[in-house]
């Protein structure tokens, strides 16, 4: 089979193309594939990443030009008007005939000024390779290789440009040559390709529209020639080898109405097989024991590697029926299906399957089991489905095919897996663990499915829902499906208890880690261009369908699924990986995630805190009395600084902007409860009760500045050191809730509460800054206290020079502790008792007392 093929026929049997051996096992590999008369060439499976994408091609059917063999007659005309082309970008489909080594005309654009203005040259050298020429303005470039004459496909682009005359040549999707200087030269400045000129496939011209050459024409096959007016970029190459044509900036599109057709040339229309993104596939050279790539369009030999697991539950449940699902599905297909679906239709071959067989044997299999007197399926029943599903998962869908059979197809797929996603077939889904690791490989055949229904989506139908049950997809430029709380959801918490779970819950809050359980539906998502996926971030909310136990603690966290190892069988793990907790409530959670794939909430489950709810009611109560006793004391301290007339200093100005600031933040906080059930109002509380708790340990910065400036000496004049101070007690919190906001704006505020969230790193843009000033103000405190210490020392021996030692000490101390008492709360330094809330609820009641009386 084919390299594509031959991936498929081992997947569905749960098995992978052989890897490459190791170069010690080279020769033992060969001498074992020698026993078994395999000679030549053996696909081998590429080792990709761990997200592993099946490439993925499309048939296309087009009208094809068939030029026999060279006469001076044979000719297409193209019949379209050309524009002036200061660039230009020629490409098409072409079956070479190696028949001959003469010079042949693909194509030759002629104007009254210029018979050569743009053509394109080839022949076969002795090599076997065709040389391509591209000729502007009559200058000629040199003949270059581009491709093998080995009678196949072969896709090939040609680009020019008129600045500085820059040309390239590209084969099946690479670049074969490039360069520039391919236009007139001296004093004018290099001409654009003329306009209104003739357009001739498979000829010279040697005057316009005419006068052709045998020797100089084409002889071979050619579809697929597109012409546009710029120069397409690499990506845009490969997407119109892959027959999705680029709309922007066409001149000329493929169709049989727009050619003028000499009659001895034939047209016929053919089934064409576009290449996917990688052409050329690796393959095990038997005899040599070495390594090469082939055409991934070949037919070679290839070997199916099992999972010695996976092998050994194979053998034991065969892929066979049980004989009474088969007699059920094989006697309704007789009575139903008006053109049968093959006898062995769950152990047919790849090639076998169409969509016509897909749908009859979809609709039958789901019937069989919606009216199942015991639906409970047995473990080879399940792998038979599942390998039925992957069969029709890898159907080749035709252009043209019935748009009403192949949303028949998307139903019928959806509502076999929902059966067989049901809680009673969890046993089957246990026992045949060794081959399918869970039944997340049904989430990446739903994806693989997803795609086939593209044809679709038209301007007047933009969205695709189907739904059976638990389970549905919906599919506009993005491609989402959810998958219910049933054994998928019991089979992969079952696996709960593993190292992937606990390395990343155990270090939450120093709880003891108890579980993980699937707290919602699974969902998968991916965002479609053309041919390939791309990754994109996802905001999303799910529905719970646990609730955390009364008797433990929980939080809701948001994972995703990805694969351990190429094929979907092999299983995988969960993983917080790019995804964070947006808002969480009782009854769901959203997540943000900066890429697609699968998804869920996960509830962890953690052994309850310690603390009660009388105890919570407590300190919410004390810290709103605190707040209230502190909000009114600042207020009449600020009052008074106004009104008794203290005379203006820097101390009196440091003062009341850090009062301001703390009763700004402490009036926000008592009634920041109140703001919960608004988001956006919860949402501006939290950004200022952010910036005014940080103003006012910034100004606690700037009174600790200010004591320094005290007692060392500082080269700065008092009006520059208010702008300073300033700058650092107004502009500082600015400029960090700024920075935070935008950083961080979806996860900014926390589930349950009108603060920052402490479940991401957000938390930090507070409490960094904090224990900075903390420590800044703790070391500018103990400069303070030793400097204050050292001058009453001095100063009771100078008055007090009879005093007794208990005198001297008692003022020492008395010098020690004013300070301390006074400069504890100036400087916020009773923050510090935070840290420790989370030891004891003691700590927790002296914080709230500390910070009430500051």
């Amino acid at each position: 089979l084919d390299w594509w093929h031959a991936g498929r026929y081992c997947e569905q049997r749960f098995a992978q193309l052989v890897f490459e051996p190791q170069e010690s096992e080279g020769a033992s590999f060969s001498k074992l594939l020698h026993s078994h008369r395999i000679g030549g060439s053996v696909w081998l499976n590429e080792r990709d990443d761990v997200l592993h994408k099946p490439k993925w091609r499309r048939d296309h059917i087009v009208p094809v030009l068939v030029f026999g063999d060279k006469t001076d007659t044979k000719y297409v005309k193209v019949l379209s008007d050309f524009p002036a082309l200061p660039s230009v970008t020629a490409c098409a489909h072409l079956q070479w005939d190696t028949r001959t080594q003469e010079i042949a005309t693909i194509f030759s654009y002629a104007v009254p000024a210029f018979i050569n203005e743009f053509q394109l040259r080839g022949f076969v050298d002795e090599e076997g390779f065709v040389r391509f020429a591209l000729i502007v303005h009559g200058h000629h470039s040199p003949y270059l290789p581009v491709f093998r004459a080995d009678g196949q496909w072969h896709h090939f682009c040609v680009t020019w440009q008129q600045e500085n005359g820059t040309w390239a040549i590209y084969a099946d999707g690479k670049r074969r040559a490039s360069a520039s200087g391919l236009c007139a030269v001296g004093p004018t400045a290099p001409q654009a390709i003329y306009g209104q000129g003739t357009f001739i496939i498979g000829q010279d011209q040697d005057s316009l529209g005419g006068t052709f050459k045998e020797k100089e024409s084409f002889s071979g096959n050619i579809t697929d020639l597109h012409i546009w007016q710029k120069v397409l970029s690499v990506e845009q190459i490969e997407n119109v080898r892959s027959c999705w044509v680029l709309e922007q900036d066409l001149v000329f599109g493929w169709s049989s109405n727009t050619l003028e057709v000499e009659s001895t040339v034939q047209e016929v229309t053919a089934q064409f097989l576009c290449p996917g993104p990688v052409e050329e596939c690796r393959v095990f050279e038997v005899g040599s024991s070495g390594f090469s790539y082939a055409s991934c369009l070949q037919s070679l030999p290839f070997i199916c590697r099992y999972r010695k697991d996976a092998y050994w539950q194979l053998k034991k449940a065969p892929l066979e029926p049980s004989r009474s699902l088969a007699g059920r599905v094989n006697t309704l297909a007789e009575r139903t299906v008006v053109s049968p679906i093959p006898e062995n239709v769950f152990t047919s071959d790849v090639q076998e399957m169409n969509l016509s067989v897909a749908v009859g044997a979809l609709d039958v299999l789901a019937t069989v089991l919606r009216e199942a007197e015991t639906p409970v399926l047995e473990s080879s029943d399940l792998l038979v489905v599942l390998r039925l599903l992957k069969q029709v998962s890898d159907v080749e869908v035709q252009e043209g095919e019935e748009l009403e059979m192949l949303e028949q197809l998307g139903h019928y797929y959806v509502e076999v897996i929902e059966l067989i996603l049901e809680e009673q077939n969890i046993e089957a889904w246990s026992s045949v663990s060794q081959v399918i690791r869970g039944p997340m490989a049904v989430v990446e055949l739903c994806d693989r499915m997803v795609s086939h229904l593209a044809p679709l989506l038209m301007a007047g139908r933009t969205k695709i829902t189907i739904q059976h049950g638990n389970v549905g997809l919906r599919r506009v430029m993005v491609k989402n499906m959810w998958f219910g709380y049933g054994s998928l959801q019991r089979c992969l918490s079952g696996a709960s208890n593993s190292a992937a779970f606990q390395d990343v819950a155990a270090s939450d809050g120093g709880q003891k880690y108890l579980s993980t359980v699937v707290g919602t539906a699974v969902i998968s998502s991916a965002l479609l261009s053309d041919y390939q996926e791309i990754s994109t971030s996802v905001r999303y909310r799910l529905q719970h369908r646990v609730q955390v136990p009364h008797d433990v603690d929980g939080n809701f966290v948001c994972y995703l699924w990805f694969l351990l190892h190429i094929s979907p069988d092999a299983g995988g793990m969960w993983s917080t990986a790019g995804c964070s907790v947006v808002t969480s409530l009782l009854d769901s959670t959203a997540c943000f995630c900066n890429h697609t794939t699968n998804f869920a909430v996960l509830l962890q489950v953690y052994e309850m805190q310690q603390r009660t709810t009388k105890e919570d009611l407590t300190l919410q109560t004390l810290t709103f009395i605190g707040c209230g006793v502190s909000f009114c004391a600042l207020i009449v301290t600020f009052i008074l600084f106004l009104a008794v007339g203290v005379p203006k200093s820097e101390r009196t100005t440091v003062h009341k902007n850090l009062i301001f600031a703390l009763a700004a933040a402490e009036a926000l906080l008592m009634f920041s409860e109140l703001a919960k059930t608004n988001q956006v109002v919860c949402f501006t509380v939290t950004a200022f009760l952010h910036l005014f708790f940080m103003a006012a340990f910034s100004w606690m910065l700037v009174e600790g500045l200010l004591l320094w400036s005290k007692v060392v000496a500082v080269n700065m004049s008092e009006d520059r050191r208010m702008k300073f101070y300033y700058v650092t007690g107004w502009g500082l919190p600015v400029v960090i809730v700024g920075v935070t906001l935008a950083t961080s704006f979806n996860k900014y505020v926390a589930d349950d509460h009108c603060w920052l969230n402490v479940q991401t790193n957000v938390i930090w843009a507070f409490v960094g800054p904090v224990l900075f000033i903390l420590a800044v103000n703790t070391f500018v405190l103990f400069r303070v206290v030793m400097v204050t210490v050292s001058s009453a020392r001095r100063r009771s021996k100078m008055l007090t020079t009879n005093s007794s030692l208990e005198n001297q000490i008692g003022i020492q101390i008395w010098a020690t502790a004013k300070p301390v008492l006074v400069l504890l709360p100036v400087l916020g330094l009773t923050w510090v008792c935070g840290v420790l809330v989370h030891l004891s609820i003691v700590w927790a009641y002296v914080f709230i007392v500390l910070n009430s009386l500051q």
